[in-house]
C-alpha cells in the first residue's frame, strides 16, 4: 500500500504542468494553481524604480494643488505618485482595472475615480466621452506605450506626460523547459527573448494585445491573450487553459 501510494505521488509530480512567469506573484494564486496541479516558477525579467529627481517630486506637488484629469495606466505610477504626495489632491482620476484601480481606491478612494477601464483604448475612449476633459496629467514610465496618448491627442485632448517610474530589463536564461510562459509586459517580452528561444510547442499567456503583438514579433506560438490586467485572471486563464 506504502508503495502505491509513494507511485501515486510520483506519477502525480511528472504529470504537473510547469509554468513560467515573468514578474512577483503571490504566493496564494501560486497555491491556487498547485491545487489544479500547475507548478508556477516566478523569474522577474524587469524591475521598476520610482523616479526621485527634485524636478519630478515638485512637479507631482504642483499637480496635487491643482483640479487634475489624473491617469493612470499602472500600478507602479500609482505607487510612485503617493510616495511624493503630502496631501491629498482633488483630481478626477482615470486609469485601468486589476491592481492599479485597487491601488487607486485604497489610496484615493472611489469617490474620486471618474472612470476605469480594462485597456488603454478603452480608457481612451472614456476619457473623450467625458467631453468636459480638455488637458490630462498622464504619470506614466518611461516605457509607457503609445495607444492612450496618440489617441486623446489625436482627438485634441492635451496630454501632458509625468515620467513617474523607470523600467529596467533583467535578462535570465532559462535551462529547465516549461509547457507555458505567462507575460505582463512588452518590456518583460524583450528581457526574456534578449537570452532565451522557446519550443514551438510553449504556450504563451499574454496581458493585452499590445504584449501579445510585441512576443509575435519573436515567435508564432500559441498566445494566450487577456484583456483584463489584473494578475488574478491570468492565472485563472492558465487553470482554465490546462484545465
Amino acid at each position: 500500500m506504502e508503495e502505491d501510494k509513494y507511485q501515486n505521488q510520483s506519477a502525480m509530480q511528472k504529470n504537473k504542468t510547469s509554468i513560467l512567469c515573468t514578474r512577483p506573484l503571490n504566493e496564494l494564486l501560486i497555491h491556487k494553481a498547485g491545487r489544479q496541479n500547475i507548478d508556477i516558477d516566478v523569474v522577474a525579467f524587469i524591475e521598476t524604480e520610482a523616479t526621485n529627481s527634485i524636478e519630478i517630486i515638485q512637479q507631482i506637488s504642483v499637480y496635487a494643488e491643482q483640479k487634475i484629469s489624473a491617469v493612470f495606466t499602472s500600478m507602479n505610477a500609482v505607487e510612485a505618485v503617493i510616495k511624493h504626495l503630502k496631501t491629498m489632491p482633488q483630481w478626477d482620476i482615470y486609469c485601468l482595472g486589476g491592481i492599479t484601480k485597487e491601488l487607486v481606491f485604497d489610496f484615493f478612494g472611489e469617490a474620486m475615480v471618474t472612470a476605469t477601464a480594462k485597456n488603454a483604448s478603452v480608457l481612451a475612449d472614456k476619457i473623450m466621452h467625458a467631453q468636459t476633459v480638455k488637458e490630462v496629467v498622464f504619470f506614466c514610465g518611461d516605457h509607457r506605450l503609445d495607444e492612450l496618448p496618440e489617441t486623446l491627442r489625436h482627438n485634441h485632448i492635451e496630454v501632458k506626460e509625468l515620467v513617474v517610474y523607470t523600467t529596467i530589463q533583467l535578462p535570465v536564461f532559462i535551462e529547465k523547459n516549461y509547457t507555458g510562459i505567462i507575460f505582463f509586459s512588452p518590456s518583460a517580452v524583450h528581457s526574456f527573448f534578449s537570452m532565451n528561444t522557446i519550443a514551438t510547442n510553449v504556450v504563451l499567456f499574454s496581458i493585452g494585445k499590445t504584449t501579445t503583438a510585441t512576443i509575435q514579433t519573436y515567435c508564432s506560438n500559441k498566445i494566450i491573450t487577456s484583456e483584463w490586467p489584473g494578475k488574478e485572471q491570468m492565472i485563472e486563464n492558465v487553470i482554465n487553459y490546462f484545465r
